[in-house]
């Protein structure tokens, strides 16, 4: 592990790990605290924040993605070694799986005092489904053709565009260590303008990750089958709206930037 990717991938674990510890313990926060520790509010608050402390975590070393849609779309736009794509998914999973038992551990005498033991997934399951601490779904009006993959997609182009927009130098890049607050806000806006349909989860690992965790954890397989078998969704669609952000910010803004003059 002292190689260079060696050093990469632990702190892309960090960094991923760091993210998912904070961000679904907010949920639980909330959900568990029955709405005395938290709202809405806090829980994009608190998202957003955690993309900043992950990305301060590892970014200096690995460029902290968190995300694989974000290691997909820097392999084709940006010349991130395709060498590296899968072992950056692999640790990205590794991580929010491993988040996920944390904040289980954590949070598991208030899940049992909330639900009584019975692991709920949604509301048709019980009157405390509590699978959405750690992964989305949508809204009951919501199809998952088109209407989740559309909001996947949608919400994930707007993160990569702005990932892109924040790192180009030629543009109005902030300072690299200023970068992973911005980005942070831009996770806690897609948070204020896409939650509606399905929970913004915009990052595959994000939401297979924990999805795992609990199909092993009491859950079953309903985190799978739910919703017409949702959870492809989230993987998915995140992963083709990353590749049409990047696509749409370099179409518009990288290629029209001016040669660098020749000396």
């Amino acid at each position: 592990m002292r190689g260079s990717l060696g050093r990469e991938l632990a702190a892309e674990f960090l960094g991923t790990f760091v993210l998912m510890t904070f961000g679904t313990a907010v949920v639980a926060q909330v959900v568990l605290g029955d709405g005395g520790y938290g709202d809405y509010l806090s829980i994009n608050l608190g998202w957003g924040l955690a993309v900043t402390l992950g990305v301060y975590a590892g970014g200096g070393i690995s460029g902290a993605h968190l995300n694989p849609a974000v290691t997909l779309t820097l392999a084709l736009f940006r010349g991130f070694s395709w060498n590296k794509v899968l072992p950056f998914i692999l640790v990205q999973m590794t991580a929010a799986f491993l988040a996920s038992a944390l904040i289980y551990a954590t949070y598991h005498e208030a899940l049992n005092d909330f639900d009584g033991g019975q692991r709920q997934v949604t509301a048709v399951d019980g009157e405390n489904p509590t699978a959405g601490i750690w992964v989305t779904f949508p809204q009951s009006f919501l199809s998952n053709v088109p209407g989740g993959l559309v909001d996947q997609i949608v919400g994930t182009a707007m993160l990569l565009l702005m990932i892109f927009a924040l790192s180009d130098q030629k543009n109005l890049a902030p300072p690299a260590n200023l970068a992973p607050i911005l980005v942070g806000a831009t996770v806690f806006m897609i948070g204020m303008t896409f939650g509606l349909n399905c929970g913004y989860a915009i990052n595959p690992a994000r939401d297979l990750g924990p999805r795992l965790f609990l199909a092993i954890a009491g859950w079953g397989s309903r985190v799978f089958t739910a919703h017409d078998y949702y959870f492809w969704v989230p993987v998915v669609g995140p992963c083709v709206g990353g590749l049409i952000g990047g696509l749409a910010y370099d179409r518009l803004i990288t290629r029209l930037h001016p040669q660098d003059s020749e000396n």
